[in-house]
């Protein structure tokens, strides 16, 4: 039965309305949520010690009698103490919490108690604030011979505190779900596959998830390695693989109406295209792509190649091979800079052709915009680049066969599918230099086929990463004065953090004055930030682009997609607050021509041990592919796009970085499951009900 699990919280005794509105701010609104809910960790209270063994600062579990207990004041107005001295035979000891006068009402002599807690020396050694629970003689007696204490005398559950909803609450409240689960629980986890990995049934493992037996090797439990946990964690998982590749499965069913085909024609044209000799990743790449598009079913593969590793270039031959066939191609970017970038660079690679490209963004308005929109629709416009504006409802075209979307972790995934759904079945090439560690492409990429193109185009110098405290400062002002005089340009970065942007704006704001005035006069110094307006943005962009200003004060809205050849410095204020992913994608707006480029990572007092790892790492490395697997490590999965429009899942029992074996174990078995004849109807509704509730994804498909 799964009605039980889908009981909302709200009506589970002792909940109610309030702490319900608290568990539901966690996420936690049915019964099923409440136990698909690990721990934090897990506590083994039930070694109990003999009072006269302890010694100072050991975690214990003792059990003993109130000897006595009084509550006492303080000098502090209104703070009091409660303090009860408890003995077991061996001896005794204080046990003391502070300001809960409402324990004299609870802990009362002679009643007997098991504690868990520190011990302090303070003279004589006490318990200060203990976890406690009281001992009826029923439970001493219970007919197991086992206690059946809930918060001591056992391996106990912490859980995370959710507004009032304390962990003890939580634990009670666990406690009595668990007990209430019914023998007859419907399991989605399909017994054949259940059986050949020798995993527990659902019932047994949610049990055990949350009270195991005693017994049961803390270690595994902390790491979450017991068969209970691993069945919960890969029950999950496995949902999640079998959507994917029913998503795959449903997009290999589509027929495209417009078969694309390639001779020597069209071999010509991408040949007349072409600036320069492709790198062999560039080559592996375009081949892959081509032979995709070449296929009755729509292309769905996502390109990956590190910063400045030519994926443009790709995707515009890819295009010719589109157009030629008597497609259109739409060009998606995140930003109205990065669109207009695409657009000059594409226009200029296609001027000798026949094919008409057009820019369309949320600044193409009135007359110029109806124009467009009729040339799109008719078909006179070949290519047309924009942002999410070729999403919008009055973009129509008349035969949209490939759609490249650059960085795409940028765009929610509604955008990806009103973009596909302007067409019939088009192509889909999906862009982005954040390389990607595997066990992240497993999730946000795991209905498409990957490219990855791991080489620099040639020319490209190796940038010179320097990692400098506060008072170096003067030494990178020299060094940015000695570029800009050689001709260079520059970009000095501030972060901005959603909690203090006003305060991190404002920063921003001065130190582009400070530098203006103070320290460069000399130069053009201007500020570019994401709350000035788009023409604005624009115009400073526009004007930095030329060479008319040498330094660009700038939050991260020039993380992606500035390309400004001129440009060799950049200069990382407060570089202890950026993710590496995020550093690296900084590093590679300067290094983009063929002079040597510097990237200086400035950082302040205090910095934390993975504050210096993360700028160590990239000191060290200028492989994005390295860097990534090092940020996942450092910031774990939650963190690495910054964004839930990542498409990244939402999981309650897996981790990513921490059970990334079991994903991969879970995808092939997900395969093999659905190649055989027969698939169980209960794993059907299961993936039904939690594709888009539990991982909160939809179907781009």
């Amino acid at each position: 039965m799964s009605e039980f699990l889908q009981t909302p919280l709200q009506y589970l005794k002792g909940v109610g309305p309030k702490r319900a509105a608290d568990l539901q701010r966690v996420g936690l609104t049915t019964v099923e949520d409440l136990l698909y809910r690990f721990p934090l960790r897990y506590e083994d209270r039930g070694h109990l010690q003999p009072i006269a063994s302890l010694k100072p600062d050991q975690r214990v579990a003792i059990a003993g009698r109130i000897q006595s207990a009084r509550l006492r004041s303080t000098r502090r107005p209104g703070f009091k103490i409660f303090e009860a001295l408890v003995g077991d035979g061996s001896g005794s000891i204080r046990a003391i919490w502070m300001n809960q006068p409402y324990l004299q009402d609870i802990l009362k002599p002679h009643s007997d108690v098991v504690l868990y807690g520190t011990v302090e020396a303070r003279p004589g050694l006490q318990i200060l604030n203990p976890e406690y629970e009281l001992l009826d003689v029923t439970d001493a007696d219970a007919a197991d011979g086992e206690s059946t204490t809930i918060h001591t005398g056992r391996i106990v559950p912490v859980y995370e505190k959710a507004g009032a909803m304390t962990g003890k609450m939580q634990r009670r409240l666990v406690h009595a779900v668990v007990d209430g689960l019914p023998q007859d629980l419907l399991d989605p986890f399909p017994e054949e596959v259940r059986q050949r990995l020798s995993l527990p049934g659902r019932r047994e493992a949610l049990v055990e998830a949350h009270f195991p037996r005693q017994g049961t090797p803390l270690n595994l439990l902390n790491a979450f390695r017991t068969p209970a946990q691993i069945r919960l964690i890969f029950e999950e998982f496995f949902i999640f693989q079998m959507g994917l590749l029913m998503r795959r499965r449903s997009a290999a069913r589509e027929t495209k109406p417009t078969v694309i085909r390639v001779d020597d024609r069209i071999r010509e044209s991408v040949r007349t295209v072409l600036p320069f000799r492709l790198t062999d990743g560039q080559r592996t790449a375009l081949k892959e792509i081509v032979e995709d598009m070449q296929k009755p079913t729509p292309m769905n593969r996502l390109l990956q190649g590190d910063v400045g590793a030519g994926k443009t270039i790709v995707a515009l031959l890819a295009a010719v091979v589109a157009m030629e066939n008597g497609l259109q191609v739409a060009f998606m970017a995140p930003t109205e800079i990065l669109a207009e970038q695409h657009y000059l660079c594409l226009r200029r690679l296609l001027e000798r052709s026949r094919f008409h490209v057009e820019l369309l963004t949320g600044g193409t308005t009135g007359a110029r915009r109806r124009d467009l929109l009729a040339r799109l629709a008719a078909g006179d416009v070949h290519l047309v680049v924009g942002t999410h504006a070729l999403v919008q409802g009055s973009v129509k075209f008349h035969a949209l066969g490939l759609a490249v979307i650059d960085e795409q972790h940028r765009f929610g995934v509604m955008q990806r599918a009103t973009l596909r759904a302007k067409a019939l079945h088009p192509d889909v090439l999906v862009m982005t230099a954040t390389p990607i560690p595997r066990t992240l492409a497993l999730t946000v990429y795991g209905d498409l086929d990957v490219s990855v193109m791991r080489d620099m185009p040639p020319g490209r110098r190796p940038i010179t990463t320097l990692v400098k405290p506060e008072s170096r400062r003067p030494d990178v002002y020299e060094l940015v004065r000695d570029e800009v005089e050689s001709g260079r340009q520059a970009y000095v970065v501030y972060p901005l953090i959603e909690e203090s942007e006003k305060i991190d704006l404002k920063a921003a704001t001065a130190m582009a004055d400070h530098l203006a005035h103070d320290v460069f006069p000399e130069f053009r110094v201007a500020l570019l930030h994401g709350r000035m307006k788009q023409d604005a943005k624009d115009r400073v962009m526009r004007a930095f682009a030329r060479g008319e200003l040498h330094i660009l004060v700038s939050t991260t809205v020039i993380e992606v997609g500035i390309d400004v050849p001129n440009a060799t410095v950049m200069v990382i204020e407060h570089a202890e607050r950026f993710g590496l992913s995020q550093l690296h994608q900084l590093r590679g707006r300067v290094g983009r021509g063929g002079h040597q480029s510097h990237c200086i990572l400035l950082y302040q007092y205090p910095i934390s041990k993975v504050g210096k790892e993360r700028l160590r790492a990239l000191a060290d490395t200028g492989n994005g592919f390295e860097i990534a697997e090092r940020d996942l490590q450092l910031r774990g999965p939650g963190d690495f796009f910054g964004t839930r429009q990542s498409g990244l899942p939402t999981l309650r029992t897996g981790d990513l970085l921490r059970d990334h074996s079991l994903m991969e174990q879970a995808r092939d078995e997900a395969g093999r499951y659905l190649a055989g004849e027969d698939v169980a109807a209960s794993a059907l509704q299961a993936l039904r009900e939690t594709w888009p509730t539990r991982f909160g994804l939809m179907d781009v498909g």
